[in-house]
């Protein structure tokens, strides 16, 4: 049609007009996934994944420090939107992405970059699967899943802390599950920020000891996280956002049943 909208077609059971899967306003709605798709195919065929170690670091890691030096404010620019883009696409490498800026900005500049970029990226990734799946997976996924995603919505701020302080998922199903339940964009914001920040900066801290690290000869703990002094205060902070969710229960199990 030439007015370039939605082409309409009814339902042989009265429901509502389905968009023709050929339609203008179809493919724009999947066209932000279909971009970080072919953006992730992309790092892999030429070879990206091969650049993503800390060997290449290593060997670079002087040339680096020198240019950051000369041109800081450009390398933090650079290295925020590097990230940011490393998570939009979920591409490999976020654990030593994160030490890097530790490396080359300090443990507490290089964190800050780095919660604000991937809080970004994760953003843009969250927008881009609601917008493609949300409401067809509402529309056909029958009461199971509306009930699962009665009780995210209830609950979205403390469930997203969780999954964000413990490391227990991969970090780019994090970013797309609550695309799936209706998870409101503040709330999904928010919680990525606050749960991000405190992984963040003991992997940035890290980052910032590579130097001691490369003269040694060794290589980073990446299972840093999970080392007991680390890994308890991150459930002891996950246990305190659960507790709203523990508050709700307690009280809806105290509340007199209504009459008929």
């Amino acid at each position: 049609m030439g007015n370039g909208k939605a082409v309409m077609r009814a339902m042989p059971d009265g429901h509502e007009p389905m968009t023709d899967a050929s339609s203008p306003t179809v493919w724009r709605r999947y066209l932000p996934l279909a971009v970080i798709l072919s953006g992730l195919g992309l790092f892999f065929a030429l070879g990206g994944h091969r650049y993503v170690s800390f060997e290449v670091l290593r060997q670079h890691s002087e040339m680096l420090q020198a240019w950051v030096a000369a041109h800081m404010g450009l390398a933090m620019s650079a290295f925020f939107v590097a990230y940011a883009v490393v998570v939009t696409f979920s591409l490999p490498g976020g654990a030593l992405m994160t030490m890097i800026g530790g490396f080359l900005f300090g443990t507490w500049i290089g964190g800050t970059i780095v919660v604000v970029a991937a809080t970004l990226g994760a953003s843009l990734i969250f927008l881009a699967a609601r917008s493609a799946f949300g409401d067809l997976l509402r529309a056909r996924a029958g009461p199971g899943l509306a009930k699962l995603e009665a009780g995210f919505r209830e609950n979205a701020m403390s469930y997203l802390l969780v999954l964000r302080l413990v490391p227990l998922f991969p970090f780019f199903l994090v970013n797309l599950a609550p695309a799936f339940f209706g998870v409101p964009l503040r709330t999904y914001v928010v919680a990525t920020f606050i749960g991000i920040v405190p992984g963040t900066f003991v992997y940035a801290g890290v980052g910032n000891g590579l130097d001691a690290v490369f003269a040694a000869g060794g290589e980073p703990d990446f299972t840093i996280v999970y080392e007991p002094e680390i890994l308890v205060p991150l459930l002891a902070l996950a246990a305190l956002a659960c507790l709203p969710i523990w508050y709700r229960r307690v009280i809806a199990r105290r509340r007199p049943p209504r009459s008929n």
